[in-house]
């Protein structure tokens, strides 16, 4: 790791942990920082997402992106980024690798389905059930519940896009138990493990779009910041067949974009007068993003995106499909609890809100393929589109 900078998170520095642990040399001397991006690693939660949606449901074909793959290319991002501005990378690369495990089956689809089964229970959102995942549900160690991750972890998961100004219920169980000061923006860390999200997810679904055939090169072309890639990576290769300029195009692009944030969150860090991780903290607005110019040419593409692909007929579809299969599980489970599987059923709460929620916790884990599974089992035989 390269020398940490002044507004970096020191971990032994940390605010510590919920629940105190022995000091734990035995097992490798790693800080509390390396501690938490292994333990998210060697979670339930974490291996679960290689079977989640990422842009396109239960994926058929091997070479779409999951939510884990997903996960490891924004932590890669994150973490050069982080290098580059001195920041802590294992603990950017903590929030990286976590950011999505609250992502219910069938990604946004199934989070809608989940919202509108909880409505009257406090609702259901993923960021929200991240931080429940790991501080509640995934209990692997004998002491405490959940992984016991430090405060800079969770903090960074709770409010990587902002501060929080109304939690929903999972959230705001796991911030009275350990306050998480969501009225404040996060550590830098945090907020370059966002918008690596951001810079990840913008680029690589043009490669599964282009692959799974929703989205042509000719309208990709539309879009200015594409069309500029595209111009320079004919000119740099002009005897190249197009199809083998993709891989290139997607390369360059993300590297013209995290050029830009490095450079703009440099300047951002010297016009503050930033000197410390709690000055970030104490700002009072976002200091790691794109220039101005970067900013509207990403969200022209997102534009595109999700005129383009996210809205996509087929897409549409499969999300109708998935929230048939979400919102079911939950009707079955609601009516007949016996029918969830181990001991869920025993650990069922007598009263609501608890009861509504428990059940969700359930069906939140489940990977696509498990939910099809569990659905034709417990609801019936359904027909999924093409692609499913």
């Amino acid at each position: 790791m390269t020398e940490l900078a002044l507004w970096a998170s020191h971990p032994d520095q940390s605010r510590g942990r919920l629940y105190p642990e022995e000091d734990g040399a035995t097992r490798g001397p790693r800080d509390a920082f390396q501690r938490d991006r292994d333990r998210i690693i060697h979670s339930i939660s974490f291996r679960r997402l290689r079977h989640k949606t990422q842009v396109f449901v239960a994926p058929d074909g091997d070479h779409f992106r999951v939510r884990l793959t997903h996960s490891i290319e924004v932590a890669q991002i994150a973490r050069t980024v982080a290098r580059a501005l001195g920041l802590n990378e294992d603990l950017t690369e903590a929030l990286a690798l976590a950011h999505d495990i609250g992502h219910p089956p069938f990604g946004h689809a199934g989070e809608d389905a989940l919202q509108a089964a909880l409505a009257g229970q406090g609702g259901f959102d993923h960021n929200g059930n991240t931080l429940r995942a790991l501080a509640v549900i995934d209990s692997p160690y004998p002491c405490w519940p959940g992984l016991n991750l430090t405060w800079e972890t969770l903090e960074g998961l709770a409010k990587h896009n902002g501060p929080i100004t109304a939690p929903a219920w999972a959230l705001a169980e796991v911030d009275a138990a350990f306050p998480l000061e969501l009225d404040r923006w996060p550590s830098l860390e945090a907020q370059v493990a966002a918008i690596a999200d951001d810079i990840a997810y913008d680029n690589h679904d043009i490669d599964d779009g282009l692959r799974a055939g929703l989205l042509t090169l000719d309208q990709l072309l539309e879009v200015p910041i594409i069309a500029r890639g595209w111009d320079a990576a004919r000119a740099r290769y002009p005897d190249t067949p197009p199809a083998r300029l993709i891989g290139e195009l997607v390369r360059s692009q993300i590297g013209t974009m995290v050029n830009d944030l490095i450079a703009e969150t440099q300047a951002r860090l010297a016009d503050a007068g930033i000197e410390s991780a709690d000055d970030i903290r104490a700002t009072g607005r976002c200091l790691a993003g794109f220039s101005p110019v970067m900013r509207d040419a990403e969200r022209d593409l997102k534009r595109f995106m999700y005129a383009n692909l996210y809205h996509h007929p087929r897409q549409l579809a499969a999300a109708e499909s998935a929230e048939t299969i979400v919102a079911g599980l939950f009707a079955a489970y609601r009516a007949d609890p016996a029918a969830m599987p181990g001991d869920w059923p025993a650990r069922l709460p007598a009263n609501e809100p608890e009861r509504s929620r428990h059940i969700a916790d359930f069906i939140a884990g489940m990977t696509d393929r498990y939910a099809v599974t569990r659905y034709r089992e417990v609801v019936g035989a359904i027909d999924l589109p093409e692609g499913f």
